[in-house]
This record gives structure tokens, sequence and C-alpha cells, in this order.
């Protein structure tokens, strides 16, 4: 009775059509966690600039994560081709779900989105994280810094003199440098820092006890939006400690970033190949399950394909997420 009561501060949203390509991952549970860039004066529906994909093991309680490239150009809705990020400004997580279930072949059901005050608040109450940093990462954090504490109503101290080294970082910090992708590798690198700072603090919060933990229940449930019902929450509750953080990637895992696409302007990440990258995910998240590419991914890969220009079979340029 006490959990539920607790949980009752949650955003609840029901997702009520959700769709997949007739995929099920038996043995795992899929999670989307959404990240958005809203700020105060925003309505609507944001950009989930952080779209991370968390697949659980039943069994083993490994949790692995998988981050999607924002700038990701795919199938968003019907016949429209966009960014990826686009999906939750569009329709929320029920779109951007459908959106990852069906250019990935996953079979996501449930969904959990937080901003940017959530994240600084629970590193605030496990007393911060420590993060190794680059000279270019300190001097981009602390200008990041400044809009990040406009937006949480929260502070932070500058690092100066702006120099590399080991630092504890409080939630502003920590937030703002998981938002820099302004130095080299650009938002793929960005993605390593959200899943870096995620870790960090999953590893902080299996530190605390009992009432720290109540208090952050109470004052991050809030800012949370989630598809989960109480019960679910409570079920999940009971094994929290028994999970562990795996191993985490980015897709697409080879990719192009072409200066400019017919019919399209501005940057984005073009798979190389949207079915062989779905099939190394699929290789990564489920090594012991057979895949073959449903045909919506094959005709989706397709179409990227056409419009693009940009093949799998291309080895004179692009990269790779190990690169």
């Amino acid at each position: 009775a006490y959990g539920m009561f607790k949980l009752d501060k949650l955003n609840v949203n029901p997702l009520k059509n959700l769709t997949n390509n007739g995929i099920s991952q038996d043995g795992y549970m899929n999670v989307a966690i959404f990240g958005d860039d809203r700020r105060p004066e925003d309505t609507g529906n944001a950009r989930s600039d952080c779209i991370i994909i968390a697949s659980i093991n039943n069994d083993t309680k490994e949790v692995k994560l998988v981050s999607v490239y924002r700038d990701t150009l795919l199938n968003t809705e019907d016949d429209t081709y966009d960014k990826a990020n686009s999906a939750y400004a569009v329709g929320g997580a029920e779109a951007a779900i459908n959106m990852l279930n069906r250019n990935l072949d996953l079979d996501i059901q449930d969904y959990v989105s937080v901003n940017f005050l959530a994240l600084a608040d629970v590193i605030d109450m496990v007393d911060g994280i420590t993060v190794k940093l680059t000279d270019e990462e300190v001097v981009h954090m602390n200008n990041y810094c400044v809009e990040t504490s406009k937006v949480t109503g929260k502070k932070y101290k500058k690092i100066e003199p702006a120099v590399a080294g080991t630092y504890k970082l409080n939630g502003v910090q920590a937030v703002s440098y998981a938002r820099i992708r302004y130095t080299a590798g650009g938002d793929y690198k960005r993605t390593e820092r959200q899943r870096l700072v995620l870790k960090k603090t999953a590893d902080k919060l299996k530190q605390q006890d009992l009432a720290t933990l109540n208090k952050i229940i109470d004052k991050v449930m809030p800012e949370v939006s989630t598809s989960f019902t109480t019960k679910e929450i409570l079920s999940l509750a009971t094994g929290a400690f028994d999970y562990e953080l795996g191993e985490t990637a980015g897709f697409p895992f080879d990719l192009e970033t072409p200066e400019q696409i017919p019919g399209y302007s501005g940057s984005y990440v073009i798979p190389k190949g949207l079915e062989e990258n779905v099939i190394k995910l699929h290789q990564f998240l489920y090594p012991n399950k057979d895949y073959t590419p449903t045909a919506t991914v094959t005709d989706i890969s397709n179409t990227l394909n056409d419009m693009t220009n940009v093949y799998p079979n291309t080895t004179e340029s692009g990269t790779s997420q190990n690169e």
C-alpha cells in the first residue's frame, strides 16, 4: 500500500496503439528511454534528443543499452522519412516506440521519459558522480551549464581553470556533460556520455540506503512519465538490485553522414544498409536468438538506399561507432 501511494506521484500514460512487425523477443523486456529537451516555454511534445533502448534479459538480469542517434533518417510514420527524434515531437512516446519497432524489428511495449530536471535531481541526491573530463569537455560543459541551470532552476559551480581532470559533478554539471556534442565524435560521442552518466548514476543508486531512496522517489517521480502501471513497477522493484548494466552501443553501427540528401536539408545520419545494421543490433541484444529481417525492415532499407544513395557495400567512405 505504501509503494502504491508513492507511485501515485507518477505520470502514468498507458499506450493504446502500439504496433510491431509481428516480432516477439521472448525472454527479454524491451523498454524505450526518452530524454526530452523541453524548455519552460515549450508547449506540446518536445523532440527526444536522447533515445535509448534498454533490453533486459529476464533470466540473467543483464541490461544492455543502445542509443539511437537522434539524426538517424528513418521511417517515422507511414511513408514519412525524418530524423528519429522527430517522432516523439509529432506523436509522443507512442509514436516514437512505433517508429523504433517498425524500423528495428523490436517489440518495445513500455517506456520511461525524463527531462533535464529529473536527471539532475537524482544525481544531486546521490551526491554527484565522478567523471574524467578532457580540456575540451570542461569548456563545453561550463558553457552548457548556463542553460541547464536556467531550465532546471538548480545551481552549479563553474570549473576553473577549465583543464582536464577527474571531477565530481553535481546534477547540473552531469546533465550538461551529457549534452555535449561539439567535440570530436559529435552526437556519437554524446550518446556515449549519456550512457556513462546513466551507468554511474545507477552505480551510486545501488549504494544508497532506503531512506535516501525514499527521498529520491518523492522528489523525482512527479518528473517522470511512463507506461508502466503501479503493479508492474512494484514487481520490477523487488528485483531492482539484481539488475546489472552490461554492454552498451550506438545505432546505426555503420553509417554515413552525406553533405546533402535529395529533397532534404540539414545533417542526417544514414545507416549503411538499415537491414544490415538491424541484423547487427539483434546479434548484440539477443545473441542466442535466430533472426531474419521482416519484409517491413527490408522495404524501409531499400527505400533508404534509393533515397540517399548510401548502400551497405560502400567502402570508400563512411564510419562506424568504433571509429
